[in-house]
Parts: C-alpha cells; structure tokens; sequence
C-alpha cells in the first residue's frame, strides 16, 4: 500500500517532454516486478545502500567498480560491460531501468556510460529510490539471481555523447555553450566540492571560462524528486541561462555524475540536438597546468 504522505506527481505523459518514454513511474515499475523483460538496476552514491534494502526483484550496479577501470581513469571496455549486464540476467530484448538515491545521480550516469556502447532500451525511475520509499512501496533485502543474459554490447563510442579535455578547450574558445551543473560556491571557487562534503580533489577552485552556471538540482522538485515540467525546465535553461537547443553543449561537474544528470535532462526530457558530458570534470580541469580558470 502506497503512503498518503507523498505528494502527487503530474503523470509523465501530461509534463511535455520530448522523450517521455525515457522515465517510467513507480507505479509502472509496481506493475513490471515480475515480469522477465524488466530488469531494475539500483546504483547508488552510497555504495551500501542496496543491501538495506531494494525494490523487489532489483539488481545492483556499482560506480566504482562495475563501470569504472580499475587502473586507468576510464570506463571499462565492450567485453566488461556485457559481461556484467549478462550477470545480471539482461537480454537483448530486457527494457533496463535504472534508479538510485541522490535525485538519480548515479542512475543517469549509468545510463549515460551504457548510451557510450549503444544500449538502446534504458530508461529512469522517475523520482528515484527516494520516491519509492516516500510512497511506502515495498523494500526487499534478497539479493536476487538470474539465468545468464545474452545482450550484446557494441564497442564504446565516445564521440557523440562525451567530450575530453581537449574537446572542452576548443569548445571555449570556439564561445561555445557550456553548463557547469555544481554548486553556486563551486562555480566561484569558495568550495572545491560541494559544501557539506570534505574539500578536496583539485589544487584550483572556480569555473571553465563562459560556462553558465545552472546546479543540477534545480531541474527536480523537491517535495516529491521527481522531473519538473518541460516548461519548467525550458524557463530555467533556455529563458533563464540563454541556452539554445539547436547548439553543441558540453555539461560538466566534479567527476560526470552531477552533469550526466543535466546531460539527461537536457538531451531527453527538451530534446537539446548535442549535449556532451565532460566526466573529467573539475578534479580534471583543476588540476591541469595552464588551463584557463573563472572566478
């Protein structure tokens, strides 16, 4: 039984985006537990989270150490990756929904990492692992298994949806549309992570010259974590920051999570032509020499 406490949400298909089919509702996931076409994938921040307990049927993908190389900075390779989604009972034909705590910000970045080898059929829990518990639905702590999957992967491509260090810098000096996701005191250069977490990670604080500076957060509702609106959001990106959908954007924060979160929002939800994720973000750009630097 759902809480009454939780407050209502506009249906998906009423808040005018321009790839709804992208997020499903708990209501729809409640539907979809059993059924063998459907895998839920929780990864989280909070790495322990998962084993307090899940959605029914869930399975778990770790940041750290499922999608990342373990020796260099990079994410793993065409082999890795089907290796661990077959080990998760995932099919060719399986729709893959990934949710998680943090608003989704390791929900999107896993979805972002499987568009870099072509998975086609991966979508979002709206409202994420918060919404869930808020509306009382049901936690399990059985870790589930299932028979081998037989998806096949396609060899990463990181032209289309990620940028490199060298990419950004000639997107600054082309004037190009740059979005820095992070905090209002990281993009001044007050705090080099966000403020209620330890300061470390790069020797310079500030921002990429001529980024605009729009927090991941704002793109969700508060109250019930879920999306806000398509105008919503085109007020808040287009109106409020001037930026245009027909043009390149490259998105950036701390280390890809934060800005694959943006890169999600701007690519589905308003249909933006080319967004990039920069995930060397600023342990990157604030540790490299001679980089150009904002305050």
């Amino acid at each position: 039984m759902t809480s009454v406490q939780a407050p209502a949400v506009t249906p998906i298909e009423e808040r005018g985006y321009a790839h709804p089919e992208v997020l499903v509702s708990t209501d729809w996931v409640a539907q979809r537990l059993k059924d063998p076409k459907v895998r839920l994938v929780e990864s989280n921040e909070d790495i322990l989270l998962y084993d307090t307990g899940h959605i029914p049927g869930a399975v778990k993908v770790d940041w750290t150490t499922d999608l990342n190389d373990s020796l260099v900075r990079d994410y793993v390779d065409r082999e890795r990756l089907q290796k661990l989604l077959r080990s998760k009972g995932i099919n060719n034909d399986t729709t893959i929904v990934f949710y998680g705590d943090k608003n989704n910000w390791w929900a999107t970045y896993a979805m972002w990492v499987l568009k870099l080898f072509g998975v086609k059929d991966v979508r979002i829990l709206d409202g994420g692992r918060l919404r869930w518990v808020d509306e009382g639905r049901e936690l399990s702590t059985e870790t589930p298994s299932y028979p081998e999957g037989n998806i096949t992967v396609g060899e990463r491509d990181d032209e289309k949806i990620r940028a490199f260090r060298e990419d950004v810098l000639e997107h600054v000096e082309g004037k190009g549309q740059l979005v820095d996701v992070r905090s209002p005191e990281e993009y001044r250069g007050e705090k080099t992570h966000m403020p209620e977490y330890p300061q470390e990670g790069c020797l310079r604080g500030g921002h990429i010259p001529g980024a605009k500076s729009v927090p991941w957060a704002k793109a969700i509702d508060p109250e019930t974590h879920a999306f806000r609106t398509a105008n919503e959001l085109r007020k808040l990106y287009e109106g409020d920051n001037s930026l245009r959908k027909d043009r390149e954007t490259i998105a950036y924060c701390r280390i890809g999570e934060r800005s694959s979160h943006t890169w999600f929002a701007l690519t589905y939800l308003l249909g933006f032509d080319n967004v990039r994720n920069y995930d060397g973000s600023w342990t990157e750009w604030g540790n490299a020499v001679r980089l150009p630097v904002e305050r």
